[in-house]
């Protein structure tokens, strides 16, 4: 795997210098279709784990801390990692400088939530099949994978990044062994990209790793 897929990360969040106005994906908080999940399901992550990919600044990792989990977000971006850790000093969160194409083995069917806003979406096409299959390794058995995300409708790749994904994409979830077991798709009519949706998916009991 080359890392051209996702080495201009850690440059765009150096260059910031922590200006989070510099960061196109940046939200003035956790992502409202996450804090709603959590509210809307009556969350309680007490004694379970979570990990957020691609965590950027933090914001959805401590939303997930703040609904009870243990929480390990990481970021590809050594900088990205570093400006979580101080705009939340006082934070139970784990913050791990890691690649998603290099994840630890311990990691493994290691989490009972497994949150993916923003990474897939960033990457080219070409990497988004490894990705996908990188993101469903991690829960445990039975555990749970929540993805959002832009979605297209057809085959044409619009500029980017990001670039929306298609419902077949997301479909090779499943094909790693998952299981649908929410769906919800939203509209934003003032976004450039306005089709979203909300897939939760469901690791089998039995595990995929050993």
């Amino acid at each position: 795997m080359t890392t051209d897929a996702y080495d201009w990360f850690e440059p765009l969040y150096a260059q910031a210098d922590e200006d989070v106005s510099q960061i196109p994906w940046a939200l003035p908080g956790a992502v409202p279709y996450l804090t709603q999940w959590l509210s809307k399901n009556e969350i309680d992550g007490k004694e379970q784990t979570a990990v957020v990919v691609g965590c950027g600044l933090g914001d959805d990792a401590e939303a997930l801390s703040s609904a009870g989990f243990a929480v390990t977000a990481f970021d590809v971006s050594e900088s990205a990692i570093a400006w979580a850790k101080k705009r939340f000093p006082g934070s139970t969160v784990n913050y791990v400088t890691a690649d998603l194409f290099k994840l630890p083995a311990v990691w493994l069917g290691g989490f009972d939530l497994v949150f993916d806003f923003r990474t897939i979406q960033a990457l080219p096409v070409a990497v988004r099949a490894e990705a996908i299959a990188q993101i469903a390794s991690l829960p445990k058995p039975g555990g749970t994978v929540l993805i959002i995300t832009y979605v297209r409708a057809d085959k044409a790749i619009p500029e980017g990044p990001p670039w929306p994904l298609t419902e077949q994409e997301l479909s090779q979830f499943e094909e790693s062994g998952l299981a649908v077991i929410g769906k919800e798709t939203f509209r934003e009519k003032e976004s450039r990209f306005s089709d979203r949706i909300q897939i939760q998916y469901q690791a089998p009991e039995q595990g995929m790793y050993k």
